[in-house]
C-alpha cells in the first residue's frame, strides 16, 4: 500500500466517524438569559428623563462641527498607547482561535536519525518515520473550545470598538474643558485687570482726601486674591491640554493651541428607544460574546468526561549497522486506533465542569450589571442635559444683573456715597456668576458626549483618518 492510499484510507475513517458525530448546542441568546439575568427590570416604551424622539446621532463627533477636534480624535486613534494594548489584546484572541482550529485536524510529524556504527546513542540504528494521529471531535470537544475561542476574539473585537468610542469621547471631553481653562484664564486677566483699576481709583481718592487707607487696602487684597486665582487657573489650563497630548500620543508639554471660545451646541440630541440600548452598546455586545464562550467552555469540560477516538497511522524506515533487522531495507505501514475513557480522576473532570458551569453564571451576571449600568448611563446624562439647559439661561440673566449692579455701586463710589467694599464684592460676585456660566457651558458638552457614549452612537472618524494622522 503506497502512502497516497495509505492516507486516504486513515483520512475516509477519520470522516465516516465524523459524519455522525454529535451536533453542538447553540449558545444561549438574549431572550433566553435575560429573565434570569434582569428578572425585575421592565424597560419603558420611551426614557423616563426627557429625550427627543428619533435615531441616535452618528456620527456624534461630527455634531460638534470642530475640524480640529476630529483630527484629534483621528491622531489618539493611531498613536494611543492604551488602544495599542486593545489592539494586541485581539492579536492574541486572533492567535488562540487559530490554535483552538488546529486541534481539529490531524497532526503529521517527522522524525529523522542517522550516524556511523554507533551513531549518537550507540545504538546504530537510523532511518525515518513519519506519523500522523488524529483526534476525532465525536462529542465536540475541540469543536466546542473552537467556538468558545471565537467567542473570545468576538468579544476582543468589541472591546477594541468600545475602547476606540471611550478614547474619542474622552479626546473631546478633554478638548471642551481645554477651552473652558483658556476662557477662564481670560477672565482671571480681566478680573486682575479690574482689580488694578480698582487699587488707581481708591489712591487717587486717598490722594485728593475723598476716600482713605482701608479702601486702598481693600483693592490691593482683591488684587493679589485675583493674581493668585489667575496662577491657579493657568496651571489647570497647562494640566488639561497636557491631558489631551497624553490622549493623542504627544510629549506633554502643553503647547496644544485650543480654541477660543465654544461652537454652537446642537439643541437637543435624538435618544432612540430604550429597548433598542442594549442591542446598540458595544460593552453589552461583548458580554454577550463573553456568555456565549462561557457556554461552549462549559460544554467542551462536559464531554472531556466522555470516551475519545483517536485515528494513527505512521510510515517507517530504519536500518542498523549493529543489529540484524527483519525487513531491513522495507517500508514498515502501520494504522491504528485508540479509545480513552476516563474511569476514575478523583472528581476532578466534573469539578472542572461546575468550575465552568459557574463562569457561565458570572458572564450572564456581569451582562446583566452591564446593561443596567448602560440605562443608568443614559437617564442620568439626558437629566443632566436638561438641568444644564435650564440653567444657563438663567446664569446668564444673573450675569447681566450683576454687571448692572456693579455699574452702579461703581458709580455711588465716584460720587462719594459708598465705600469700596461693595464695589469690590459685586466685582467678585459678578466674575463668580461669569465663571459659573462658563463651567455650565462646558459641562453642557461634556454631558453631550457622555449621552453619546451612552446610548452606543459611532462617533464616525475613519479608520484610514486614524492611520493618515500626523503629529
Amino acid at each position: 500500500m503506497d502512502w497516497v492510499r495509505f492516507s486516504r484510507v486513515v483520512a475516509f475513517a477519520g470522516v465516516s466517524i465524523l459524519a455522525v458525530a454529535c451536533a453542538l448546542k447553540d449558545p444561549p441568546d438574549r431572550t433566553e438569559f435575560y429573565s434570569q439575568a434582569l428578572p425585575g427590570v421592565e424597560v419603558p416604551g420611551t426614557w423616563a428623563a426627557a429625550a427627543t424622539n428619533g435615531a441616535v446621532v452618528a456620527p456624534w463627533l461630527a455634531s460638534f462641527q470642530d475640524p480640529r477636534l476630529e483630527a484629534l480624535v483621528g491622531e489618539a486613534l493611531a498613536y494611543n498607547p492604551d488602544l495599542q494594548v486593545a489592539a494586541a489584546r485581539v492579536e492574541q484572541a486572533t492567535a488562540g482561535l487559530k490554535a483552538a482550529g488546529a486541534q481539529l485536524g490531524p497532526a503529521v510529524n517527522a522524525f529523522g536519525k542517522g550516524g556511523g556504527k554507533l551513531g549518537g546513542d550507540f545504538s546504530g540504528t537510523s532511518g525515518v518515520l513519519v506519523s500522523a494521529k488524529w483526534e476525532l471531535d465525536v462529542w465536540g470537544r475541540a469543536r466546542y473550545g473552537r467556538r468558545a475561542a471565537e467567542a473570545t476574539y468576538l468579544s476582543t473585537e468589541v472591546d477594541l470598538a468600545g475602547a476606540r468610542q471611550s478614547l474619542a469621547a474622552l479626546v473631546a471631553k478633554g478638548w471642551f474643558l481645554a477651552i473652558e481653562g483658556r476662557q477662564q484664564r481670560e477672565i482671571a486677566r480681566q478680573m486682575i485687570g479690574d482689580a488694578e483699576a480698582s487699587v488707581a481709583l481708591a489712591q487717587d481718592r486717598l490722594r485728593i482726601g475723598a476716600g482713605n487707607e482701608l479702601d486702598v487696602t481693600l483693592a490691593r487684597q482683591t488684587l493679589q486674591t485675583a493674581r493668585d486665582a489667575a496662577n491657579q487657573i493657568d496651571l489647570a489650563y497647562q494640566d488639561a491640554v497636557r491631558a489631551i497630548e497624553v490622549l493623542v500620543g504627544r510629549y506633554p508639554a502643553a503647547q496644544l493651541d485650543t480654541a477660543q471660545s465654544f461652537d454652537a451646541l446642537a439643541d437637543a440630541a435624538p435618544a432612540g428607544l430604550p429597548s433598542e440600548l442594549l442591542e446598540r452598546r458595544l460593552d453589552v455586545q461583548a458580554a454577550e460574546h463573553r456568555i456565549a464562550a462561557a457556554f461552549s467552555q462549559v460544554e467542551e469540560a462536559r464531554t472531556a468526561r466522555l470516551p475519545t477516538i483517536s485515528l494513527s497511522a505512521g510510515l517507517s524506515h530504519i536500518t542498523s549497522d549493529l543489529f540484524v533487522l527483519n525487513n531491513r531495507d522495507d517500508i514498515v505501514q502501520s494504522v491504528g486506533g485508540t479509545v480513552f475513557l476516563p474511569l476514575f480522576d478523583g472528581g476532578y473532570l466534573k469539578a472542572q465542569v461546575e468550575a465552568r458551569t459557574a463562569q457561565q453564571h458570572q458572564a450572564v451576571a456581569l451582562w446583566a450589571q452591564t446593561g443596567l449600568k448602560a440605562f443608568a448611563e443614559v437617564e442620568s446624562a439626558l437629566a443632566r442635559e436638561v438641568s444644564l439647559k435650564e440653567r444657563e439661561p438663567i446664569l446668564a440673566m444673573q450675569l447681566e444683573l450683576s454687571q448692572r449692579a456693579l455699574e452702579l455701586e461703581q458709580v455711588r463710589y465716584r460720587v462719594g456715597s459708598s465705600d469700596m467694599r461693595p464695589v469690590l464684592q459685586q466685582q467678585m460676585a459678578m466674575y463668580s456668576v461669569r465663571t459659573a456660566l462658563l463651567r455650565v457651558q462646558s459641562e453642557r458638552r461634556v454631558q453631550r458626549v457622555n449621552l453619546y457614549l451612552a446610548l452606543g452612537g459611532d462617533f464616525g472618524v475613519d479608520a484610514a483618518l486614524a492611520q493618515s494622522a500626523n503629529r
